[in-house]
């Protein structure tokens, strides 16, 4: 096989996400060959070098694995957590492989999140060029005005970038409505961040669908995703056959 950067190789072999898996590199946790490499742009062949993370030698997995879960409000999305909290690795009881979050959901966020072990997957749902729709069901301590409502939709100034167009509906009046939010960014706090620009707090936060994947499972509950579901998703994405073998 080729030689390919080292934060691929991790996030294809089911280590962690590409971003997670760069600041592995950068912390000095991976050797390549008994070397430490702590390059971002550093290569290594899966096939031919031995590539270790915290001293555990990497395979390519040998089957790609795929799950909803149902991510329950106070537990983080992480597989460890230094402050001791709930993470969702806790509620994959049963699932043998080494799988990682696809994105994240805040610590008092809810609902579908989708775990895998499939790197360029995960890259590719998460990558912002991509415009993968996410869905919201949100509950605020106040209604916005239509003349907010609007600025919401066309974007408002995020730690110096705007963000991009949103789809905004309010779906339940009365003195803490709720609205449904549908977004392709996935920026920290985002939702949450918007709603405190206009001075609204949110008090609840459910993701209820990822692209076409609806959630259907109750709070702490996972499943695998159905070959379908898989296939739907791979042509979503673009993912070719020999790209996904």
């Amino acid at each position: 096989m080729p030689e390919e950067r080292l934060q691929k190789i991790l996030s294809q072999a089911g280590v962690a996400s590409r971003r997670k898996a760069e600041e592995l590199i950068v912390q000095g946790r991976v050797t390549v060959n008994g070397a430490a490499i702590t390059e971002l742009g550093s290569k290594a062949d899966l096939q031919r070098d031995h590539i270790k993370v915290d001293g555990r030698l990497l395979h390519a997995p040998k089957r790609h694995v795929y799950i909803a879960l149902n991510k329950p409000k106070g537990c983080v999305t992480t597989a460890s957590d230094p402050e001791g909290r709930q993470t969702v690795m806790d509620l994959l009881r049963g699932v043998r492989e080494r799988v990682f979050p696809v994105g994240r959901l805040d610590y008092n966020s809810e609902g579908l999140l989708l775990l895998t072990n499939d790197g360029e997957f995960a890259h590719r749902i998460t990558a912002p060029a991509n415009h993968v729709k996410k869905t919201y069901v949100v509950k605020v301590n106040g209604a916005l005005t239509a003349e907010q409502a609007q600025e919401f939709r066309d974007g408002i100034p995020m730690h110096g970038r705007k963000t991009s167009p949103a789809e905004l509906k309010q779906i339940k009046h009365g003195a803490n409505p709720w609205y449904e939010i549908r977004i392709s960014e996935g920026r920290q706090n985002q939702i949450r961040v918007m709603f405190n620009h206009f001075g609204k707090l949110v008090e609840k936060l459910r993701r209820v669908r990822i692209a076409f994947l609806e959630l259907d499972l109750p709070p702490g509950r996972y499943r695998s995703l159905t070959s379908a579901e898989v296939e739907r998703f791979r042509k979503l994405l673009k993912i070719a056959d020999d790209e996904h073998s």
